[in-house]
Formats: structure tokens, C-alpha cells, sequence
């Protein structure tokens, strides 16, 4: 389950930086900070994030997905529409 986490009396040019960043990354400055927390979670302990059970059994990522897709149409294709309609309408 996830927890708030507050930091105080940050001192206003550090907090004014992580602003900035923020703002250069697109983020808010929660999303800034929650990507930072992660990058030193990643250094300094275990694999992060922890590996999580599948949603579904076989379910794929979207690399393994990607790459399916480039085994079975290796030259790629004009359209998935016909693809995916033969596929709803024979299965």
C-alpha cells in the first residue's frame, strides 16, 4: 500500500530546483519527486520495482508484445484492421 512522505523546512532554492526540474521533465513536483526516490531506490537496494505477479497468467509486456508482433508479420503490415477482424470473426 503505498504512504505520504513529507519532507520539511527544505530550503527554497533546493525547492525552487526541484520546481525547475519538474517543470523541464513535464512532471509535477510530486511525479519529480516520487522519479527521484526511485532512481536512488534503484542504486542503492534490491531491484526496483519489485517484481510484480502477472494481472493475467500470459499475459505479455509491451516488449514481449512487440516482438511477437515482429515474428509474426517480420515485414509489418499496412493495416491490423483486417488482421484483427479475421481474428474476431474466425475465432
Amino acid at each position: 500500500m503505498p504512504v505520504n512522505l513529507s519532507i520539511k523546512n527544505v530550503p527554497d532554492d533546493i525547492a525552487q530546483a526541484l520546481r525547475e526540474r519538474a517543470a523541464r521533465n513535464h512532471r509535477s513536483l510530486q511525479g519529480e519527486l516520487l522519479r527521484l526516490l526511485e532512481a536512488a531506490a534503484r542504486e542503492s537496494g534490491p531491484a526496483w520495482p519489485p517484481e510484480q505477479p502477472s494481472a493475467r497468467a500470459g499475459s505479455l509486456d509491451i516488449e514481449q508484445a512487440a516482438e511477437r508482433a515482429h515474428r509474426l508479420f517480420p515485414q509489418g503490415t499496412e493495416s491490423s484492421v483486417g488482421y484483427i477482424r479475421s481474428l474476431r470473426d474466425n475465432g
